[in-house]
């Protein structure tokens, strides 16, 4: 209960849910005919510019009074909400290469789970981003098809704004090949035997402890999420030995390994793997766990599941 005169607390908006409202509220006003959804349409036009001219002079009070410096740019840069709707509207400090970059360095720890890493080879004038993917998985031949999921994923919420990505594949000499993003979403349809993949919030993950690991029901998926320092790491939850699950196993600091060499251990058949290196067994070089997509934004943990994963 709130006391007389006081707030209630308002949680923030959820971006996603807000932007899928709004289609469906724009969707049911077509009911009523063109003439309905062009009001509709017009409307929301009118209120994000709107709040588009408020932005822009709140940032321009803020640079008058001498306050709009580099560590405040950094800040709001970094804020998931605000740094979309600069963006929405023009007004962010960083330009797209330099967003770019970033959300890159957000989701390298993921790719070197994996073995992997990526290159911004550059951002073109007509706004396609050309990336070079380095390393590879050994034992995972969905590797590539994840890391590109993430990477993609990643950009694509930092700058909206860009038209397409381009992937080269690092190889010999003269055999590099540049592979557009419906090749790649094709390979993610063949590989997962679904349309792709979603992305879901898995809520409860952020409190892991370091060195903890937790079962989840992502999307109808058992999902088990590791937690190693600030990083996270997610597989499926069955383990390829035995078949069983593996979110109630122990994570162990591997014999003679650093702090973050970090080991999950199945509670049946005791079989070993390796948590930051995409799953890979330990015990046997044949057994790897099923790694997954994690992004981590805000404190808020999402896993990409594929859609033939759901079914099975």
């Amino acid at each position: 209960m709130t006391s007389a005169g006081a707030v209630p607390e308002v949680g923030e908006p959820d971006l996603r849910l807000t932007g899928e409202r709004i289609e469906v509220l724009l969707e049911a006003a077509s009911v009523g005919g063109r003439v309905a959804r062009e009001r509709a349409e017009e409307l929301v036009r009118l209120v994000v510019d709107l709040y588009g001219a408020g932005l822009d002079r709140l940032l321009g009070i803020v640079h008058d009074s001498g306050r709009l410096d580099d560590e405040l740019l950094a800040r709001l840069a970094a804020d998931e909400l605000v740094s979309s709707l600069l963006v929405v509207h023009g007004l962010h400090p960083y330009d797209v290469g330099t967003r770019v970059a970033r959300a890159l360095d957000g989701v390298r720890p993921y790719l070197g789970s994996h073995g992997g890493d990526v290159e911004l080879v550059g951002v073109t004038e007509d706004g396609v981003v050309r990336l070079r993917m380095l390393g590879s998985c050994d034992g995972c031949p969905s590797s590539s098809v994840t890391l590109t999921l993430a990477v993609e994923t990643a950009i694509r919420a930092a700058a909206p704004e860009t038209l397409g990505i381009e992937v080269e594949e690092a190889g010999p000499p003269g055999t590099a090949s540049v592979i557009p993003v419906s090749a790649l979403r094709s390979r993610l349809d063949h590989a997962t035997g679904g349309p792709g993949a979603g992305w879901t919030v898995v809520a409860g993950a952020d409190a892991l402890a370091t060195g903890q690991a937790g079962g989840f029901a992502v999307a109808g998926m058992p999902v088990v999420v590791v937690r190693v320092g600030s990083e996270f790491y997610a597989y499926r939850d069955r383990c390829p030995r035995c078949g069983g699950g593996i979110a109630a196993g122990a994570v162990e600091r591997r014999l003679g390994g650093g702090v973050s060499d970090a080991v999950l251990r199945c509670p049946d058949c005791r079989a070993h793997y390796d948590v930051r290196h995409a799953g890979r067994g330990l015990d046997d070089p044949g057994d790897h766990l099923e790694p997954l997509p994690l992004l981590v934004g805000d404190g808020i943990v999402t896993v990409a599941v594929p859609g033939a994963a759901v079914s099975a």
